[in-house]
């Protein structure tokens, strides 16, 4: 499996949170590779990998498919597109962004900028009421492509940097579907200590709410939620960021299980694979806090990509650190 291949193929497929059809059907026939019984359930990519042991623990490997994204609120009659957001979107950043409007086929927008020689230079951060698409169409035939409630994503191809760092959108949290993968490759023939499923689950950025559903359906003993989390770059706090390249960022919180998280720290040790420690001190605003409270609840733990410039069109991560989280869970999940 070529990690960078898979990791912009899918960082390149849109798939919106609530629309996230056209990456699933991608990464669906990904997972069949390695879970011949992979299917789409309620939105969510599902399948189980290896054969089922009736003594073994369950566990879970999570990652989120869905990216942010704009969903069409209004057209007005001069021909341009309102928008809300969908997640957490970055509004300084929004001006002068080229977009794709998914309607009945793909078509290609600006973000209206107001130019700087018509402004005096204090102009606040923008709202989403004063957001506006430009495609050059009018109204009329705007409406014959596009509809209200349609979605909209940033226009952005994944680039190549220096030291094996890459660039792009969507990598949150594609990074982490490739790096899933990449530990089921790691598995094949090998025997492993639990009854893995693996999902790539819908609208994380809505409030987890596939994952919502997924932990109730699968009802894991264990769940690994494999995400991304932020990586140190000028001006930020560097005692709250991790570093490109040093590895996977696991998780303590209060909210997780101390236990898996001591387990993965150890096997990250004994297996000599480049590892960091993320601390919360609370819910960590990823799909393992559903899991850790559905039903009766899953020892549940966070691994995460180091990232630069999360919910941005040039999200910035380390093919290097994609490999060390695959290495670090397949280590975690194989017979000792």
């Amino acid at each position: 499996m070529d990690i960078k291949e898979t990791l912009f193929k899918l960082s390149e497929t849109s798939g919106a949170s609530g629309s996230e059809s056209p990456v699933s059907e991608i990464a669906l026939n990904m997972l069949r590779k390695y879970c011949p019984d992979a299917d789409i359930v309620n939105g969510n990519v599902i399948g189980h990998f290896g054969k089922f042991c009736e003594n073994l623990p369950s566990l879970v490997l999570d990652a989120h498919i869905d990216q942010i994204g704009m969903i069409i609120t209004y057209i007005t009659d001069d021909g341009f597109i309102k928008v809300g957001n969908l997640g957490g979107i970055d509004r300084r950043l929004l001006p002068a962004q080229s977009v794709v409007i998914h309607g009945n086929r793909d078509l290609k927008g600006v973000i209206c900028s107001v130019p700087p020689h018509l402004s005096d230079g204090s102009n606040s951060v923008p709202e989403f009421d004063d957001i506006a698409i430009d495609t050059g169409f009018s109204k009329d035939e705007l409406e014959s492509i596009v509809s209200l409630g349609d979605t909209v994503t940033f226009d952005v191809k994944c680039k190549e940097l220096l030291n094996n760092c890459v660039t792009g959108g969507a990598l949150d949290d594609r990074s982490g579907i490739t790096s899933i993968l990449y530990a089921l490759e790691l598995l094949k023939e090998q025997k492993t200590a639990y009854n893995v499923t693996v999902i790539f689950s819908t609208q994380e950025e809505l409030g987890e709410r596939g994952a919502k559903i997924g932990a109730f359906e699968i009802n894991p003993d264990i769940a690994l939620a494999v995400d991304v989390s932020f990586a140190y770059m000028h001006g930020e706090n560097e005692m709250k960021c991790g570093k490109l390249g040093k590895g996977a960022m696991i998780g303590i919180s209060p909210s997780l299980s101390r236990e898996i998280s001591d387990g993965l720290i150890n096997t990250a040790k004994n297996a000599n694979i480049p590892y960091q420690i993320e601390v919360m001190n609370g819910l960590t605003s990823t799909n393992a806090d559903q899991y850790s409270v559905s039903r009766d609840g899953a020892k549940a733990c966070t691994v995460s990509i180091p990232l630069r410039n999360m919910h941005t069109p040039v999200e910035v991560i380390s093919l290097d650190d994609v490999k060390f989280t695959s290495e670090l869970l397949a280590e975690f999940i194989k017979e000792a």
